[in-house]
């Protein structure tokens, strides 16, 4: 008979494993949603609203965005994966990947009776261990015009040759320079465009069409105004025109304003970038002087614009400066263009810093977005090798490197060896995923490649997803950009600590419910 304590300390511990496995099955719900578009012969996901809107896609992050899902545990991978995203451009479904992994690892220690805190500091050092390890094992590309890059944005692409190609040529236009640029992403200069041909354009395009019908569709040798503002004149409280002195007011804002305008045609101004709307008596100096002005244009847009054109983005009130000073904040470009089909501005041969555009032709509306992701992916993928370099990819690295941990795993404390150990599973599962994709046995492959790798002293040792095969990744011109390894892994570590920490899981008040029983009081 057990007394009171211990009947309680057994209900508690029981709570305790039913609160992580409700939160380790909502994990695992949300890796198996994308694993099966890992590697070269991943397959896609169709995602259906209620109203029967369907997005089929091989995106992870795509699919984690748009999926129906509500429980706490989830939405934290999700919102890790988002994390990951935003920071690297690539590598959400190999993070989602590493944090079920993780989580059921650790879960699985847990229910032996290794304490949460040993499995958790075992974790932290394998993860760190492994950081090092692909540091260490990092192939640094040298120059943007390394072969190595479009084999990296073709891994990354899918296999789409069209698009990798699109990509490394951007990457080689834009120069290393800026690619290494924190405040840069390569991904942002994609547009997917229905109708477009693939190509890659020496300057920015601005997704906008001219205010005006009449004014000029094509230009050369153009001096280039940007305002990253409201193009109008300064507003009057309508209290205030009900009065003489406002009135007057008013009326000397409206000369003012025309003044100002008037300004920039006689710096020979001939397209003019404005943040939000343009005034109509703005509209009509400026379509009477044969100048085109495209307003409304995307903030992310106009900062290219100006960092091409060297133009400094001016404030409306920045217009009543002298015309000595004004004309120091004028870009110029080389030409200017309409292209009528797909409705966007080209400026090209701008004096300021190099940019390009990368303008993705899709056949159909259906495809546009899918295209637009893809490119994006691989252009992240580029930027984050030039940053960080390169290792051999198809789960081949995280392969050595499991070996490498498990071969140390005695260097934790205690029982954190347990920890180490989910870890070193985790790291196996990527290639696992690869292998069963492509329709192998992965516990055959996998015991395969780790005794090939040991024997031959070859990292990079993989599986050739055609033919089953052992394969050097390398040789094959299968890379994955370092940088997306390491913070997928950290991401991944990240979910699995805050997962496995949560003990008891406790419903909230609803808001407000407080307030209404002391009303009723």
């Amino acid at each position: 008979m057990m007394n009171k304590n211990q009947q309680s300390s057994q209900n508690s511990g029981e709570e305790r494993l039913s609160a992580l496995m409700t939160n380790a099955n909502a994990i695992k719900v949300i890796a198996q949603a994308v694993e099966g578009t890992l590697g070269p012969k991943g397959l896609d996901t169709m995602l259906i609203d209620q109203f029967g809107d369907v997005v089929i896609t091989n995106d992870g992050v795509t699919i984690l965005e748009l999926m129906d899902v509500n429980h706490p545990a989830a939405r934290m991978l999700i919102n890790i994966a988002k994390a990951q995203q935003e920071e690297i451009g690539d590598g959400t479904t190999t993070a989602t990947i590493l944090a079920g992994a993780l989580v059921n690892e650790g879960v699985n220690q847990v229910r032996k009776g290794v304490p949460v805190v040993k499995v958790i500091e075992g974790m932290r050092w394998g993860i760190t261990k492994a950081i090092q390890a692909f540091e260490e094992k990092a192939i640094q590309v040298k120059e943007v015009h390394d072969i190595a890059l479009k084999e990296v944005a073709r891994v990354a692409a899918r296999g789409k040759v069209d698009i990798a190609d699109l990509v490394t040529r951007a990457a080689q236009l834009i120069g290393k320079e800026k690619l290494v640029d924190p405040s840069f992403k390569l991904a942002e200069i994609i547009r997917a465009v229905e109708g477009a041909e693939n190509q890659v354009v020496s300057g920015v395009i601005i997704e906008k069409e001219p205010v005006n019908p009449e004014m000029p569709k094509k230009l050369t040798k153009v001096k280039v105004a940007v305002i990253d503002d409201a193009l109008e004149p300064e507003e009057i409280e309508d209290e205030a025109l009900g009065t003489e002195a406002g009135f007057t007011r008013y009326m000397r804002l409206q000369e003012e304003f025309g003044q100002n305008v008037a300004k920039l045609t006689r710096l020979g101004v001939g397209l003019v970038l404005v943040d939000r709307g343009i005034h109509d008596k703005a509209e009509e100096i400026f379509t009477d002087a044969g100048i085109m002005v495209l307003q409304r244009v995307p903030n992310k847009q106009l900062r290219q614009a100006a960092e091409f054109t060297g133009a400094k983005p001016l404030k409306r009130t920045g217009l009543k400066k002298e015309e000595k000073e004004l004309v120091q904040l004028i870009g110029e470009a080389e030409a200017v263009y309409l292209d009528e089909k797909l409705k966007h501005v080209c400026i090209l041969g701008g004096k300021g810093k190099a940019q390009a555009t990368v303008l993705v032709g899709a056949s159909t509306e259906e495809v546009v977005g899918e295209r637009e992701r893809i490119a994006k992916d691989a252009a992240a993928a580029v930027q984050a090798a030039v940053k960080d370099g390169i290792v051999a990819g198809g789960g081949a690295m995280e392969l050595a490197i499991a070996c490498q941990i498990s071969g140390f795993r005695q260097e934790a404390r205690g029982m954190a060896v347990y920890g180490v150990d989910c870890v070193v599973e985790a790291l196996k599962q990527p290639f696992a995923q690869i292998v069963l994709n492509a329709g192998f046995n992965p516990l055959e492959k996998l015991g395969n490649i780790m005794a090939a790798q040991a024997e031959k002293g070859k990292d990079s040792l993989g599986i050739n997803c055609d033919s089953g095969e052992i394969a050097d990744m390398l040789e094959m011109g299968i890379y994955d950009p370092v940088l997306v390894k390491k913070h997928a892994l950290k991401a991944a570590g990240e979910v699995a600590e805050a997962v496995l920490r949560i003990d008891t899981i406790i419903k909230k008040k609803e808001r407000g419910s407080a307030n209404i029983s002391q009303r009723e009081e």
